[in-house]
């Protein structure tokens, strides 16, 4: 099979979807994963894409630690905000119903918001923003995650990697997006640094003997094992700053845990008393802004577009031939994969293949030519 191979995005999705039902996961919800999961790779964001479809969402289902049928229970509800429970079903099911509920609301009083508790891993925190920016709304969103970030000064794995979102219209073909990590790098990152063989660069993990970690797939185990930690935004100690992603990450797992009353913490390990695997129960939270009751979309739109236009023509670093917007990398990914396809690489070919055979679906792949 070859190194890397473009996939046709339909045969793609389509797979995904086959593929969950195949493990119990209904045809409809299938589809907002191959949705999401296409997305992120459709803009480059390997770290959540199809790369994660065995390995975190089938194999949680077959080691019996996440359901894959969605039962969502609205626990409390007002005209602008609502708690869901979960009930540890697909994540992504859950965000898709929250991120709806918000728009809704947002559309009528004006801001909103929804929170979930004991769900699973929801994807790209972006996907769910940008919802709300394609429908000329501000869209803001955080979930918490296994415990993976040390606190400053500390060198255990507290916080999980907490990403804090927002999307905004701008008038533009895309929206200014901002999805990052509170810490210098995600789990998944590494993940998928460990699927292709590369090291984690140096500075990003730190062991308990405070000094850095760069084997990727030790770092994988070693955090499971409580034996290293991401590094919060800026980095180790306070010299760059470290503690602002320390700050951040603590506001993300203060609003995932303390609207919805989700599991925080410790209690994302994943991993029982007696070693075994549990369930990882997040809680997401979701923010949606109308700009109509404020000034107009119109004035919002003509500020912001004004803002990131600025930004980029402004005086560029010597040997520097672009400054970029939120966003803007991603929308530009997304036009040169338009045609070309999903560029899979080897270690996914082979991953696709045992899916397929396992699960004896009828699908044909351009590498096995």
């Amino acid at each position: 099979m070859a190194k890397t191979t473009y996939v046709d995005w339909d045969l793609v999705h389509n797979f995904i979807i086959d593929a969950l039902e195949g493990y119990g996961v209904p045809r409809e919800d299938g589809k907002i994963y191959a949705d999401v999961l296409t997305d992120a790779d459709h803009k480059g964001i390997e770290s959540h894409g199809m790369n994660r479809l065995k390995p975190i969402y089938i194999d949680r289902i077959v080691a019996g630690i996440q359901e894959p049928v969605t039962k969502i229970d609205i626990l409390k509800e007002t005209d602008a905000t609502a708690v869901l429970d979960a009930n540890n079903g697909m994540g992504m099911v859950a965000a898709h119903k929250a991120m709806e509920m918000a728009i809704e609301k947002a559309r009528k009083v004006g801001i909103a918001m929804v929170a979930v508790k004991n769900s699973t891993h929801y994807g790209t925190a972006g996907y769910w923003t940008d919802m709300a920016a394609k429908q000329g709304l501000v869209g803001m969103s955080g979930t918490n995650a296994r415990p993976s970030i040390a606190p400053t000064f500390g060198v255990q794995n507290k916080l999980g990697t907490n990403p804090l979102t927002v999307s905004a219209p701008t008038g533009e073909d895309f929206p200014f997006m901002f999805d990052a990590a509170t810490s210098t790098i995600q789990r998944g990152k590494i993940e998928y640094w460990d699927r292709i063989g590369q090291d984690t660069p140096s500075g990003m993990v730190v062991g308990h003997d405070g000094k850095p970690k760069t084997d990727s797939a030790q770092i994988l185990k070693d955090l499971v094992a409580g034996k290293a930690a991401l590094a919060p935004l800026g980095g180790i100690g306070e010299e760059f700053a470290g503690y602002k992603g320390y700050g951040f990450a603590t506001i993300v797992e203060l609003f995932s845990a303390g609207f919805s009353g989700a599991d925080y913490l410790d209690q994302l390990s994943g991993v029982a008393e007696d070693g075994s695997k549990r369930p990882i129960l997040l809680g997401h939270w979701f923010i949606v802004i109308d700009p109509e009751k404020f000034m107009g979309l119109d004035v919002f739109e003509k500020q912001a577009g004004g803002i990131v236009k600025e930004l980029r023509e402004s005086t560029k670093a010597p040997g520097e031939d672009r400054i970029y917007t939120a966003g803007e990398k991603e929308w530009l990914i997304w036009l040169d994969r338009k045609e070309k396809g999903f560029p899979m690489n080897e270690a996914l070919q082979k991953e696709v293949i045992g899916l397929r055979d396992e699960l004896k679906l009828d699908y044909k792949f351009p590498f096995e030519d």
